[in-house]
């Protein structure tokens, strides 16, 4: 899953939550490390041993701010380093991104200054992935720093190169699971639809490196075409998911068209986008795109937003435009290590996406795909993360965590463990603070003989 820009984003005043200047970021230490690593989750204090019913909760233990995290270089999202002098009206045209991607070695080098590690990586991993990043996505990084969350996600990473046995090609087994090429079927009323190859920046902890970015596994008109005959004629789907690459990509017309057949057929009752288009590519979102998706309804966008410092003003645009268009926006991050496995830093993201109306639905764990290895955290991290955010964001920004299990096994969410004490009707809870609370079920006195 993975975006656009509006013509006018550049003139925007930047968001404030892009330059996270509410807390300076403390030091990160090797002991940080450590601790970090030891446990799988941030250290903090101890939870006091069966205090005194509560009242009012505490504040509880403060958040550590992640190494990654840091300000958005580029909060307005506009023309900036090596590209400040690009005309505007260039800058924020879609095709014009498109066009003018970093793909070359000596072309990141020149705008991005890479470190000996980077280029080694790059020429490395040339044969395993694909590169190409936006100008607009590539003008968020920080320039020579290897630990730049923007980085890490779009530039190749000596991790890449090492690969594990339980690595796998394809590790939800979506291959398996095609009655027809380009379609995964694995629950009896929703269907994920393969429409492009194609993405403005490919992702390094992309889940289908296998076929993204290979023009041999592009989606052509006809497995296109093929696709929506076995959609009309299987009634039980009722929810579709155009995926990829980034169906995003597609024209206009292309994309128009294909969410139009698929609404005009009676049996299908939700259609999803799934783009990181809003990240990398926000110009994507023209008001003329806008407007013409207003003629489908209901439509669902799954955004991905991973860090705060993809958070610019561009990217404010892209995703009020889709909401103003009656879009129903959601976003799935995926927690990688070193880019967003801190509290602080999923906070911080999810406060500003409620605030422009995308709501933080997923928290994924990083899939068993090849050459990913290194991005994944610890699953007690994914538990400990969602545990800080209850009581510190309302219920709307508390996500999913979930795994996509290996082999087509779909998705399970996992949350963290608040029963303490079972005795009969009577239940003993702790809460997110650490305190803890007794629960009588009257509902189950009913049942008792």
């Amino acid at each position: 899953m993975q975006h656009p820009h509006p013509a006018d984003a550049s003139s925007r005043k930047p968001d404030p939550s892009a330059a996270h200047a509410e807390h300076p970021a403390p030091p990160h230490t090797t002991e940080d490390n450590a601790a970090a690593n030891s446990t799988g989750a941030d250290a903090h204090p101890t939870p006091p041993p069966e205090p005194e019913r509560a009242t009012v909760a505490p504040p509880g233990p403060p958040l550590r701010r992640g190494k990654a995290h840091g300000a958005c270089p580029n909060p307005n999202g506009g023309p900036a380093g090596p590209w400040t002098d690009v005309p505007e009206d260039d800058w924020n045209r879609w095709t014009w991104q498109q066009a003018n991607r970093l793909r070359r070695l000596d072309d990141i080098d020149r705008a991005l200054h890479l470190t000996d590690d980077e280029r080694d990586a790059f020429v490395r991993s040339a044969n395993l992935f694909d590169v190409a990043v936006t100008p607009y996505y590539a003008s968020l990084m920080r320039t020579g720093d290897p630990r730049c969350p923007i980085r890490l996600q779009s530039l190749p990473q000596k991790g890449e190169l090492a690969h594990f046995p339980f690595e796998l090609d394809d590790p939800l087994a979506e291959e398996e699971h095609m009655p027809v090429p380009g379609i995964t079927y694995r629950y009896p009323d929703r269907i994920l639809f393969y429409v492009t190859h194609n993405c403005p920046v490919y992702c390094r902890h992309c889940t289908r490196k296998r076929k993204v970015a290979d023009p041999g596994s592009a989606a052509a008109r006809l497995q296109i075409e093929e696709g929506l005959r076995w959609i009309a004629r299987t009634t039980t789907v009722r929810d579709v998911l155009l995926s990829g690459g980034d169906p995003l990509t597609l024209s206009d017309d292309r994309l128009l068209d294909l969410l139009h057949r698929l609404a005009d057929i009676p049996h299908v009752e939700v259609i999803r986008l799934g783009t990181r288009n809003p990240v990398t590519l926000p110009q994507r979102f023209t008001p003329e795109l806008c407007q013409r998706l207003r003629d489908v309804r209901p439509l669902y966008v799954h955004t991905h937003f991973n860090h705060p410092a993809e958070c610019s003003a561009a990217a404010a645009t892209a995703l009020e435009r889709l909401a103003d268009a009656g879009c129903v926006l959601g976003n799935q991050m995926v927690l990688l290590r070193g880019v967003n496995d801190d509290p602080a830093t999923v906070l911080e993201l999810n406060r500003w996406l409620l605030r422009h109306r995308c709501r933080p639905y997923y928290i994924f764990q990083a899939d068993m795909a090849r050459g990913i290895t290194h991005f994944r955290t610890p699953l007690q991290r994914g538990l400990d993360i969602i545990e800080h955010l209850r009581g510190r964001i309302g219920g709307m920004g508390v996500p999913h965590f979930a795994i996509d299990l290996p082999g087509g096994g779909g998705k399970i969410t996992l949350t963290p463990e608040h029963v303490v004490h079972r005795d009969g009707n009577h239940w003993t809870f702790r809460n997110t603070f650490g305190r803890t609370f007794s629960f009588v079920d009257a509902g189950a006195l009913e049942d008792d003989p």
